[in-house]
């Protein structure tokens, strides 16, 4: 008996960092850009509740998480759409704009699952220089063609950690071609404190060919949930909520996330603790000359060029005790590692153990 044919689908798989090699041993996972500070205290107190009605379908619209996100951020509730993580939002973008050999602009080093759903769908995926790992307008504008249909970046951008400040991000949308839709993922936003910095929302909130995603999966701590967000123009709404599955938010990932966006306190201390440590660790590391990124984001994009060590090796030593980390082979960044920052007691080990790598070599 032959198994029926199915498309053939050219593109490797995502390739999730390590989580841990042997379950019977702790790990410092420092490879997935999650939380360092876990959850908000609100959303501990729903973890306590066991009076949830899971045998009820959730709200197909997500409406009192919507609510909740228009009045922290003064958004239009009409043009929200949640998903099971900004992951499907981006999957249910490249169901909707692109058909077979319309092609998508993306910068060389970025999120891997834009170039995946584009490629599932059929487009042809075209890639942007980065200029010392920053993306480049020039060369994004360079890349457009007729058959051009979406252009996605990440501000500030993963994996490198660099960013497009406001000038450039309002000079790139009015060159593009106004039936160009740029997609602008927000995922970071709340690290960067650069005072030529503005989020993707908050730029082009009124704007009819920009959409913003937004994740509550990294300052918010809820990446085993799967929620994020997604914000455009009413008739990309209207059309996106064609597309997506009928109850893939759960109640129990709406609620935490309602929690979430209301803890300003928490987003405050987050946001402290990640420059606090984020600063230290580029420091502590620059003494090896081993380079990274300015602090944008909860990640460092370390440098290993000017070094004694290659990062391969260094990643190897890492693991030896007991540290997991993101190697870039997959984004084919040589010699580069990519470092989420930790939590204090994560991080004073972390540096602990370099400094004790970096003495043995010679």
């Amino acid at each position: 008996m032959s198994i029926p044919k199915f498309k053939n689908i050219n593109i490797k798989a995502y390739k999730p960092g390590k989580s841990g090699i042997n379950k019977n041993i702790k790990y410092v996972k420092l490879s997935a850009n999650e939380s360092s500070l876990g959850v908000s205290e609100g959303v501990k107190k729903i973890f306590k509740n066991k009076n949830f009605a899971v045998h009820r379908y959730p709200d197909g619209k997500s409406q009192a998480l919507r609510k909740a996100i228009c009045k922290e951020v003064n958004c239009d509730f009409d043009k929200i759409i949640c998903g099971a993580g900004s992951d499907e939002i981006i999957q249910m973008i490249c169901q909707l704009y692109l058909n077979k050999n319309d092609e998508v602009i993306l910068p060389e080093y970025s999120f891997l699952m834009y170039r995946i759903y584009s490629t599932i769908v059929g487009a042809k995926v075209i890639f942007s220089k980065e200029i010392n790992f920053k993306i480049s307008v020039e060369s994004i504008l360079k890349k457009v063609t007729k058959k051009t249909r979406l252009v996605f970046i990440a501000n500030p951008n993963n994996p490198t950690g660099t960013y497009l400040n406001k000038s450039e991000l309002i000079y790139l949308r009015k060159k593009l071609n106004k039936n160009i839709l740029l997609v602008i993922d927000d995922a970071y936003y709340e690290y960067n404190l650069k005072n030529d910095y503005v989020s993707g929302l908050d730029l082009f909130k009124n704007s009819k060919n920009v959409f913003i995603l937004r994740t509550f999966s990294k300052l918010y701590g809820l990446a085993s949930l799967r929620i994020g967000w997604g914000y455009g123009d009413k008739k990309i709404i209207n059309a996106l909520y064609k597309i997506k599955p009928p109850f893939n938010v759960n109640f129990f990932a709406e609620l935490c996330a309602i929690e979430s966006i209301k803890d300003a306190r928490f987003v405050k201390k987050s946001v402290r603790h990640n420059t606090l440590w984020g600063n230290k660790i580029k420091k502590f590391f620059s003494k090896y000359n081993v380079s990274s990124n300015e602090i944008t984001s909860n990640f460092l994009l370390l440098n290993f060029k000017k070094c004694k060590i290659s990062s391969n090796l260094f990643m190897k030593k890492l693991l030896n005790k007991r540290i997991i980390v993101r190697s870039m082979e997959e984004y084919k960044i040589k010699n580069c590692l990519r470092l989420s920052i930790g939590n204090s007691s994560e991080n004073k080990y972390l540096l602990k153990v370099v400094k004790k790598i970096f003495k043995n070599v010679q």
